[in-house]
């Protein structure tokens, strides 16, 4: 009797703690499912303009227009470090960042625009002068092996890797690549238009040709894969692209100057990205700059946000649900169901409910 009792008041406190601790909302459904948010300003700023972020341990990191990194813990989201970055040799006081990645304790960014200046922890390990030079968006296989996408020069889209663990940069020869276009660009809207599972990468351009280069080898070879997505003009094509896990992925974007329009906006693969299909077509969302997958959510749940507000999915993105006109460049999640966003003048907390 005495076991009965033990073990009844023993299951109660273990589903009391999961109930507190989780982010769902059935312990006996563990699929993840969400409808609403709230939404805690961490800093409202109307000179800042943030279109990357990163967390790592716990702490979130910001790169902003202006040259700097903005950094706070999590559980002290009130004490923020702002670290100035620039590069006296080139004349360069104030960079304009819109890209970033953490590894380990070191800090990623790099410029957009001519001089491009590749920043670790303050130092400039990479430069590259061209009056077409335009880097996007960053992201690393590992603690040694990294790339930095960006726009077209020369005939030839520019991919900059890492063996070193960033201490040096080459970039890879445009005789690399089969199909190349010498319009084709990529888009600086969030930091999220490459996508790596293990060994994978996955980048999305966009613009006049909208397509995916894809790497199964850390960037030794690349393939490149036609999408059905909106494109054709400059502001068309793919801004954002995320995988689940090595098989499904997802891709938005749309035209920025209307972004009310929501034909052919969405893609989905569950092949690796070898092929890609419209989803969700003539349907909202309409243009968003960023789509992430919620963590353990079995590929089943997806965030989109852009300068109009936030959609939700709960069935791989088949559909879509509103939840707030909150506008937001980037985000990035700490757990399953809260999320750090930044956008313009503002970095922000969501939790998903």
């Amino acid at each position: 009797m005495y076991y009965k009792i033990f073990f009844k008041y023993f299951f109660l406190i273990i589903v009391s703690v999961y109930f507190f601790t989780s982010c769902q909302t059935n312990i006996l459904d563990i699929n993840l499912s969400f409808s609403k948010v709230d939404i805690s300003h961490i800093l409202l700023d109307s000179s800042l303009n943030i279109r990357a972020l990163e967390i790592q341990d716990k702490k979130v990191y910001n790169a902003t227009s202006k040259g700097e990194i903005y950094s706070f813990d999590t559980n002290k989201p009130d004490l923020i470090n702002v670290d100035q970055y620039s590069s006296q040799i080139d004349s360069v006081l104030y960079p304009n960042f819109r890209s970033l990645s953490i590894v380990n304790q070191d800090v990623f960014t790099i410029t957009i625009g001519n001089p491009a200046l590749l920043f670790k922890n303050g130092k400039v390990v990479y430069r590259e002068e061209n009056e077409k030079v335009f880097y996007d968006s960053m992201d690393f296989w590992n603690d040694k092996e990294g790339l930095v996408v960006g726009d077209s020069v020369d005939g030839c889209i520019s991919i900059l890797i890492t063996r070193d663990g960033g201490e040096s940069w080459k970039k890879l020869d445009c005789s690399i690549f089969n199909k190349r276009l010498s319009n084709e660009g990529f888009f600086a809207a969030s930091d999220t238009n490459i996508s790596i599972v293990g060994n994978r990468a996955w980048i999305a351009s966009g613009g006049i040709n909208s397509r995916i280069y894809y790497s199964e080898d850390i960037g030794k070879s690349w393939k490149i894969i036609e999408t059905p997505i909106i494109q054709g003009e400059s502001t068309k094509g793919i801004f954002s692209i995320d995988f689940y896990d090595n098989k499904n992925g997802f891709a938005i974007g749309g035209d920025y100057t209307k972004p009310l329009e929501n034909i052919s906006n969405k893609i989905i693969t569950n092949d690796s990205g070898k092929t890609w299909k419209t989803i969700a077509n003539n349907q909202n969302p309409g243009y968003r700059s960023c789509v992430q997958y919620f963590p353990n959510s079995k590929g089943k749940s997806l965030v989109a946000v852009g300068f109009d507000g936030i959609d939700v999915s709960n069935d791989g993105g088949y559909s879509w649900k509103h939840i707030s006109d909150e506008g937001f460049y980037t985000l990035r999640f700490l757990n399953d169901c809260t999320a750090y966003a930044a956008g313009n003048g503002k970095i922000s907390k969501l939790h998903f409910k």
